[in-house]
C-alpha cells in the first residue's frame, strides 16, 4: 500500500542516503582540489588536504645565516637568528634536530652541538639559534641544519600568482582561457540550433523514413569518439580544399595552398602562395557538432514529443506555419531540454583535450586550450602538484558556474517523457 497516491514511500530514506552519498563523492575531491590550490608543494607531499587545518610535522633542511652577518662578542664570533625566518617558513616549533641527514634526531631543542672547527651550535624550540666560534667564520654559506618541525596550518596565494600573473605564463593561460571560450560557445550553440530543427521534425512532422532516422540517431549515440576522428578529418580536409578552390586556384602540388587568389580571397586577407592550415576553429567546431548532434536530437525529440498535442493542432488550425509553431511555441516550452543539453555539451567541450589536439592545437601554441595549458604547467617531471591543483580549479570555475546557474533545468529536461 506504500505506492498509493498521497502516501509517503517507505524507501524515502534510501533515496536521501543515496543523494547524500553522491553529494559527498562529488564534494570530496572538489573541496580537496580547492584546499590544495592554497598549499605549497611540501605541504601537499607531506600530508593530505584533510589535514590542512591542523599543525603538521615535517622534515626540512635549513641553513644558518651567511658568515657575513657574524658579530664579535666578548672575543668570540657569533651568528644569531631564527631558522624559520631565515627560510621564510611559517613559524613553528622544533621537535628534534641534527647536523647530518643521516642522524636528524641527534639533538633536542636547547642542546648544543659541537661542530669541531666550525664551532658550536645551539637551537631553541622556537627556532632561535646561536652559532659560536672562537675564530672568524669563513665561506659564503651558513651551516646546514636538519630538523623536524611542527608548523601551524598555512595557506598561500602564490600558486594563483604563478598560474595567472607569472610573466609569460600569464599570456599563455589568458590566451588558453579565451581560446577555450572560442571553442566552447560555438560548439555548444551550433548543435543546439541544428538539433532543435531536427528534433521538431522527428517529433511533430510526418514524412517517409522518419522511423529510420530516429533509429539512426539512437545508433549514433553508441559510436565511439575515436571511430569518427578519421572521417571527420577527411571531411574537414575536403572543406579546406573546397574553400581554396572557391577563393582562388589551388597549387597542383599542394591542394591546400593558393596558387592564385581571386577578389574575394584578397578581401579576406589571403595571398598567393599562402597555405591554409589543416587545423583551426572550423575543424574543432565541426567535430564537436558531429559528436554532440545525436545526443542533442535524442534529448530534444523526447522532450518535444511530450508537449501537449492540442496546442500544436490548435496552432495549425489557426493558420500558423510550421516555422511559427517551432519558434513561438516549441522553443519556449522546450527550454529545460535545451538547457540540459547545453550543460552537457558545454562541460564536455570545455574539458576536452583529444579533439582539440587533433583539430585545433598546432606547433605555434597560439591555439592552445585550458586542458593543454594545464599539462604544460606541470613541467617535464610532472611534480608541480600545487600548480596542477590551482590551474585545475581555475579551469573548473567556469563549468561550475554554468552548472549551478542552470542545474534547475537539468532534471526537468532529462526526465521529460519518463512519467505519463
Amino acid at each position: 500500500m506504500d505506492n498509493i497516491a498521497g502516501k509517503k514511500s517507505s524507501l524515502t530514506w534510501a533515496v536521501h542516503i543515496s543523494v547524500a552519498v553522491l553529494v559527498f563523492l562529488w564534494m570530496f575531491p572538489t573541496v580537496g582540489l580547492l584546499v590544495s590550490s592554497f598549499r605549497s608543494a611540501d605541504q601537499i607531499s607531506g600530508s593530505g588536504w584533510w589535514k590542512a587545518l591542523f599543525p603538521q610535522e615535517q622534515n626540512v633542511m635549513i641553513r644558518t645565516a651567511d658568515p657575513a652577518l657574524q658579530q664579535q662578542i666578548d672575543g668570540a664570533y657569533v651568528i644569531e637568528g631564527n631558522l624559520f625566518e631565515q627560510d621564510d617558513l611559517p613559524i613553528g616549533t622544533v621537535s628534534v634536530w641534527g647536523t647530518s641527514s643521516r642522524d636528524i634526531n641527534a639533538y633536542k631543542p636547547g642542546d648544543t652541538a659541537d661542530l669541531g672547527e666550525d664551532g658550536q651550535l645551539t637551537i631553541a624550540q622556537n627556532g632561535d639559534y646561536t652559532l659560536l666560534k672562537t675564530t672568524e667564520f669563513t665561506g659564503s654559506r651558513g651551516e646546514r641544519v636538519f630538523l623536524t618541525a611542527k608548523t601551524p596550518p598555512t595557506f598561500t596565494l602564490q600558486n594563483y600568482k604563478t598560474v595567472l600573473f607569472s610573466g609569460q605564463a600569464t599570456d599563455k593561460m589568458g590566451k588558453a582561457f579565451l581560446n577555450t571560450f572560442t571553442v566552447t560557445i560555438p560548439a555548444t550553440v551550433i548543435p543546439i540550433l541544428i538539433a532543435a530543427f531536427a528534433a521538431y521534425a522527428l517529433a511533430w512532422m510526418d514524412f517517409p523514413g522518419r522511423a529510420l532516422l530516429i533509429a539512426a540517431v539512437v545508433a549514433l549515440l553508441v559510436v565511439p569518439l575515436q571511430l569518427a576522428l578519421i572521417p571527420l578529418l577527411s571531411f574537414h580536409g575536403a572543406v579546406v580544399e573546397a574553400t581554396i578552390a572557391f577563393l582562388g586556384t589551388p597549387d597542383p602540388d599542394n591542394l591546400r595552398r593558393f596558387a592564385t587568389v581571386n577578389g574575394l580571397g584578397r578581401l579576406l586577407g589571403f595571398e598567393p602562395g599562402e597555405a591554409v592550415s589543416s587545423k583551426g576553429y572550423l575543424g574543432v567546431w565541426m567535430a564537436h557538432t558531429g559528436f554532440g548532434l545525436p545526443l542533442a536530437i535524442y534529448l530534444l525529440r523526447n522532450y518535444m514529443v511530450g508537449l501537449p498535442k492540442d496546442i500544436i493542432e490548435n496552432a495549425r488550425v489557426d493558420g500558423a506555419t510550421e516555422f511559427q509553431i517551432f519558434t513561438k511555441i516549441i522553443l519556449p516550452l522546450s527550454f529545460p531540454a535545451l538547457a540540459s543539453f547545453a550543460i552537457f555539451q558545454f562541460l564536455w567541450t570545455w574539458n576536452d583535450l583529444l579533439v582539440a589536439l587533433v583539430f585545433l592545437i598546432d606547433s605555434s601554441g597560439d591555439t592552445t586550450v585550458m586542458t593543454r595549458q594545464i599539462v604544460e604547467l606541470l613541467g617535464t617531471r610532472g611534480g608541480n602538484w600545487e600548480i596542477l591543483a590551482t590551474a585545475a580549479f581555475v579551469s573548473i570555475a567556469v563549468p561550475l558556474t554554468v552548472f549551478f546557474f542552470m542545474q534547475k533545468y537539468l532534471v526537468r529536461g532529462l526526465l521529460a517523457g519518463s512519467v505519463k
